[in-house]
């Protein structure tokens, strides 16, 4: 056994753990300075967990409690303005709530790490899992992760950190909520000593200090917001090689990599789902080996980076295929595509000269139950030729 590989033997400590609750773990090891908290299910077992190692003295951060998820976001923004290491988590209105907050966050450059366990708008009230809140957020600047697996969480999370601080933009973190925020799965945690290497602390420019005063998110005149806001947008489609360094390093370090999408027998495969998050991606792998059985070279692609959009990967994979289809678990009201990953994954392929049929597939909406055969079936509907049309699979009409 090579040295590095006893390092990661020795290191290795397995706990049951929800998303959530790796989450938390994720934030003690990167010891985080201040946490703004607010619950909102299913976030907040998140929160708890955080206050209970502040508690317990495991994690000496500032535990501030807010009067709203716009108060959160504020109260993060005016931390990590002064340098600190950050963190806050939230879900649904809650996150839309804090909307106008999040532009500023990217506009100001701040470093600031987000958990995001998705869930459905209102209204209807609901409470159950789909991606409505987070795609609302696509257009603010921020890099946005959607993980698969509570493993996934926990070290998408300490990467989040390391991006963050490198490239100054702001990062959600995000994951099926309760489907994977409250189900337990085995999660391998990292020795903290070896994660506070991973994250150095780094000076960073422009911080509030009293010794020496800037003036942050000041007034900008038309000579020169445009300027600013291209800066942003700049550092956001530049940030997807940090990303990929990140992970690698990650993976040498600990042993557990994931790239910026994740492929399921797509070597060969003749027709493809494009899938984010935990649910659907599992249903579409489960899917594409029925499908192979029937004869159908079926094959999965997974977003585990959503913003900056991987272009590049999907191009890649999407150029040799008879035909794709997304699944979307939001819904682009009024777009041309009815999904708002599948308008994403048109416009990359048609802006890079490919012209591949697709179908835009709405599903699990409000945690309605997505299920194997659901998936097998776009397998067949792509097979027949079906093509440019949205369908919302699991609808009742």
């Amino acid at each position: 056994m090579t040295a590095v590989a006893t390092q990661i033997q020795k290191a290795k400590t397995v706990l049951a753990l929800t998303s959530n609750y790796a989450v938390a773990y994720a934030v003690k090891a990167a010891d985080v300075d201040v946490v703004a908290v607010y619950p909102i299910t299913p976030q907040t077992t998140i929160v708890e967990k955080i206050a209970e190692f502040v508690d317990d003295g495991e994690l000496n951060a500032d535990l501030i409690h807010v009067e709203s998820e716009h108060s959160a976001m504020s109260a993060v923004v005016g931390a990590a303005a002064a340098g600190a290491r950050v963190f806050t988590a939230t879900s649904s209105q809650g996150l839309e709530l804090m909307h106008e907050v999040l532009h500023i966050a990217s506009g100001l450059r701040l470093p600031v790490v987000m958990a995001v366990p998705a869930r459905a708008l209102s209204a209807p009230i609901s409470i159950h899992g789909d991606y409505s809140d987070l795609m609302n957020t696509r257009d603010t600047g921020w890099i946005t992760y959607i993980a698969s697996s509570a493993q996934e969480v926990y070290d998408t999370v300490i990467q989040a950190y390391r991006v963050a601080e490198s490239v100054l933009l702001p990062v959600m973190v995000s994951y099926d909520g309760f489907l994977m925020s409250h189900t337990t799965e085995p999660v391998e945690l990292n020795d903290e000593e070896e994660v506070k290497r991973f994250l150095p602390r780094r000076e960073r420019p422009n911080v509030l200090r009293p010794e020496k005063p800037i003036t942050m998110g000041a007034f900008a005149m038309p000579d020169w917001y445009y300027e600013i806001k291209y800066q942003v947008q700049e550092a956001l489609q530049g940030s997807l090689k940090t990303i990929e360094e990140v992970d690698e390093e990650y993976g040498r370090t600990f042993g557990r990599r994931y790239g910026v999408v994740q492929t399921y027998k797509m070597e060969d495969a003749d027709y493809a789902i494009v899938a984010y998050g935990g649910a659907s991606f599992g249903n579409a792998r489960e899917a594409a080996e029925i499908a192979r059985e029937k004869g159908i070279k079926a094959g999965v692609i997974r977003l585990r980076v959503f913003r900056p959009f991987p272009t590049s990967y999907i191009v890649k994979y999407l150029s040799g295929v008879k035909a794709f289809a997304v699944v979307d678990r939001a819904i682009a009201f009024g777009g041309p595509g009815g999904g708002p990953v599948f308008t994403d994954v048109a416009t990359a392929l048609w802006m890079n000269g490919i012209d591949v049929p697709g179908i835009s597939v709405i599903h699990g909406i409000g945690q309605r139950s997505m299920y194997v055969e659901d998936f097998v079936k776009i397998y067949e509907m792509l097979r027949d030729g079906e093509k440019n049309k949205v369908v919302y699979m699991g609808l009742r009409l």
